[in-house]
């Protein structure tokens, strides 16, 4: 058994691969077994693997099943007390894996941590994906410490000392193997987006705890697989937004939640529509919408599953308030600000 796997999902990555993956190596190998898994690629990424990195363990997987199912089909094959999951657009820093493995070693009530996400675009400014650690609102809209919607922070650390979240970005996420398939892994039907709030939300249910450790830090491009304005980006994004809070939201909360998430769905599509001009996001917030309608009944089991897990208040780090009025209405733009 390993003791750290770090794994890589790919799919038709090759220019980030050929740009971070030797900084992985470099400052990762020491520390950890590394692996890619790639799902079906056709951009030469395999090769490029076998010739150029042949000490890098290689999963070839039998088609792109997105990032969730490609995950947990890929960790079914790999045996570590610990996994890393780590995006191909990635640059890492020396000793970045140290701080999490001994906070790891050493917070057995901790499932899963992140390290610092920064930008490669701007490296004094926080990466949108998951900044200094992650939260919800009370509508089921999340927000980082360093980012809350499109407001991204700089870095001046501010956000330096650990702390206890709901999430850690899918973008660079470690966790205990027992901890990840006893909560189920991630859901392989969200295909991609969300999947690692879900996960982390469900350990969270469970009594497990989720923590932002800024002491290692990484470097993220973001947006590697879909570009921001995206219509197929924002329907996973509602669907799978929609059926994360169907699953873990409590009964006291699920019905008055839905209600408001029904308006304020709708009031969001007709804004891209009318101020933004963007009708292919319009359209996806309604496709997002009647999808999650069509599918909700397959969930009906797990959403019993998960609530007879319960074992803890995960109120601890999803918020009471609603994200949308303290941002647009009380002009509250940075985490230090918010309630």
């Amino acid at each position: 058994m390993d003791k750290l796997a770090l794994v890589i999902l790919n799919w038709n990555g090759e220019a980030m691969l050929r740009q971070y993956m030797s900084s992985v190596l470099d400052y990762s190998r020491d520390e950890a077994a590394v692996y890619v898994a790639d799902n079906a690629s056709t951009d030469g990424s395999i090769d490029f693997l076998r010739r150029e990195y042949p000490e890098c363990r290689l999963i070839v997987l039998d088609r792109n099943w997105g990032f969730a199912e490609g995950y947990n089909k890929a960790l079914r094959q790999i045996d570590a007390e610990y996994y890393l999951l780590l995006n191909s657009d990635i640059e890492v820093t020396p000793h970045w894996l140290t701080p999490l493995t001994e906070f790891m070693d050493t917070h057995h009530d901790v499932a899963a941590c992140q390290p610092k996400l920064l930008s490669i675009a701007d490296r004094d400014r926080f990466e949108y994906a998951g900044a200094s650690g992650g939260y919800l609102d009370r509508y089921g809209y999340p927000f980082c410490r360093g980012r809350v919607f499109e407001t991204v922070e700089c870095d001046k650390g501010q956000y330096d000392e650990p702390a206890e979240v709901l999430w850690a970005t899918g973008a660079a996420l470690m966790i205990r193997s027992a901890d990840y398939w006893a909560a189920g892994g991630l859901d392989g039907r969200f295909f991609a987006h969300f999947e690692e709030i879900d996960l982390c939300w469900r350990l969270c249910i469970r009594g497990r705890k989720i923590y932002c450790l800024p002491g290692s830090r990484v470097y993220h491009v973001g947006g590697g697989t879909l570009p921001k304005a995206n219509p197929m980006k924002t329907f996973l994004n509602f669907r799978n937004n929609l059926t994360m809070l169907y699953k873990c939201l409590p009964d006291s909360e699920l019905h008055h939640v839905m209600r408001w998430r029904w308006l304020l769905d709708y009031l969001a599509a007709f804004k891209m529509l009318l101020l933004n001009r963007n009708f292919g996001d319009f359209r996806a917030v309604f496709r997002a919408r009647r999808a999650f309608r069509r599918w909700r009944s397959d969930f009906e089991a797990d959403r019993r599953a998960i609530q007879a897990s319960r074992v803890a208040d995960s109120s601890v780090c999803q918020h009471t308030f609603s994200l949308l009025w303290q941002y647009y209405v009380k002009g509250r733009r940075t985490f230090a600000d918010l309630p």
